[in-house]
C-alpha cells in the first residue's frame, strides 16, 4: 500500500502517522494507513485509480479521504494544514503522534512515542485530548488493554476527572471500541468509572471469561444498558434471550427443553451467562437427539387456525423431549385432551 502511495505524493509533504507507525515499531500487522497530505480528496482518488479501490469522503468537516482495497484494508488520507508537528499535537496518546515521511526520512516523534513505546504506557498527548474527543476515554483503555501497556498515573487521573464525558460520543462509536476489549478491559473501564457511566457493571463479572466473544462480553458487563447502543437486530435478540431467560433448574429432558425453548440458537452462551456449565453435555446431547420430522402438523389438529395450535404443539414437543409420548397417535390423544380441558 505504501508504494503506490509514494508514486501518487511524489515530491509533496507527506506522512505516514498514528496506528500504522505504531504497529509497525510494535512488529505488530499494518493492516490500515493513515497518510497526513496537503491535498487528501486529489491524493485519495489518485491512489484510488491507481490501486483499484473505491474512494469516498471519511470527514467533510475534517476533510478527510478514504479508500477501501478489494481485500477491505484502508488507507486514509488526512489533511496537513500547519505542519507535521502541529498535526501530531492533536493526537490522542504519544505512542499514535510518531509520523513516518512517506518518501522516507527519520521519523518524526515530537512527544517522545517511541520512549513510550517501549515503557509500554499510554500517555495522553496533552491535558485537554478527552474534551477534544471523548471517545478516547474508551480508546486509552481498548489501547493499554490490546497491546498490554498501562495508562500512566496522569493520563489515569485525566480520565478519572472526566468520565462524565463517557456518554457524549455517537453510539456506534462507542460500541466500536467496546467490542474490542477483553473481560480484563471492561473491568479496568468499572476501575476507571466509566463503565458505571455507560449504565454497566460488575455484576456478572465471574462469568466473563466462561465464552471468549465480544457480543457475550458486553452482554455481561453493560446488562440491560446494551439496549441503549445501536446494535444489530440479531446481537438485540442474543442480549435478550441472555436477560431474560433463567437459570436451569436441573438436568431433566423436560427443564432442558424448555430452557432451550427460550434461548436457541444460543443455550450454550446461556449456559455460561448463567454459571451452568456442568449442564453443558446435556444441552449438546439434546440437540443432537432433536427429530427430523414433528410427531404431527397443526392442520392434523382438526382445530381453527389461531393461537390454540401453537400451544398444544409447543405442548406435543415438550411432552416429546420428556419422553412422556413417542408417536403421532400418542400426540393426537395430548391434543385432543388438552383441547377438551382448555
Amino acid at each position: 500500500m505504501i508504494e503506490p502511495a509514494k508514486d501518487v505524493l511524489t515530491g509533496e509533504e507527506a506522512y505516514v502517522v498514528g496506528g500504522a507507525v505504531r504497529d509497525e515499531l510494535l512488529h505488530r500487522p499494518v493492516l490500515d494507513i493513515d497518510i497526513a497530505c496537503a491535498e487528501p480528496e486529489r491524493a485519495a482518488r489518485a491512489f484510488a485509480k491507481r490501486v483499484g479501490g473505491a474512494p469516498f469522503p471519511l470527514s467533510e468537516r475534517h476533510g478527510a479521504w478514504r479508500v477501501v482495497l478489494e481485500d477491505e484494508r484502508t488507507v486514509d488520507f488526512t489533511p496537513l494544514r500547519e505542519g507535521i508537528e502541529q498535526d501530531l499535537a492533536t493526537r490522542d496518546f504519544t505512542i499514535n503522534a510518531i509520523a513516518r515521511p512517506l518518501q522516507g526520512g527519520d521519523l518524526v516523534d515530537p512527544f517522545e512515542g517511541q520512549s513510550d513505546l517501549e515503557a509500554h504506557i499510554v500517555r495522553a498527548v496533552s491535558d485537554a485530548v478527552f474534551e477534544q474527543d471523548p471517545l478516547r476515554l474508551l480508546r486509552a483503555v481498548r489501547q493499554e488493554d490490546e497491546l498490554a501497556f498501562r495508562i500512566e498515573p496522569r493520563t489515569e487521573g485525566l480520565i478519572r476527572e472526566h468520565v462524565g464525558l463517557v456518554t457524549r460520543p455517537a453510539g456506534e462509536r462507542i460500541l466500536g471500541e467496546l467490542c474490542r476489549l477483553s473481560a480484563a478491559g471492561y473491568r479496568r473501564l468499572a476501575e476507571l468509572g466509566l463503565l458505571d457511566r455507560l449504565g454497566g457493571s460488575l455484576e456478572r463479572a465471574d462469568r466473563a471469561d466462561a465464552v471468549d466473544s465480544p457480543r457475550f462480553r458486553l452482554v455481561v458487563f453493560l446488562g440491560d444498558a446494551v439496549g441503549t447502543l445501536p446494535v444489530s437486530n440479531e446481537l438485540r435478540r442474543f442480549a435478550v434471550a441472555l436477560l431474560r431467560s433463567e437459570p436451569l433448574a436441573d438436568g431433566s429432558p423436560r427443564a432442558i427443553h424448555r430452557f432451550r425453548r427460550a434461548v436457541e440458537p444460543w443455550a450454550l452462551e446461556a449456559l455460561a451467562f448463567h454459571g451452568c456449565g456442568d449442564l453443558v453435555s446435556a444441552v449438546q446431547e439434546a440437540r443432537r437427539r432433536d427429530p427430523d420430522e414433528p410427531l404431527v402438523r397443526g392442520d392434523e389438529l382438526g382445530l381453527p387456525s389461531g393461537p390454540e395450535i401453537g400451544r398444544l404443539l409447543r405442548l406435543i414437543e415438550e411432552e416429546r423431549a420428556a419422553g412422556t409420548i413417542t408417536t403421532r397417535e400418542e400426540a393426537l390423544e395430548l391434543a385432543r385432551r388438552h383441547t377438551h380441558s382448555g
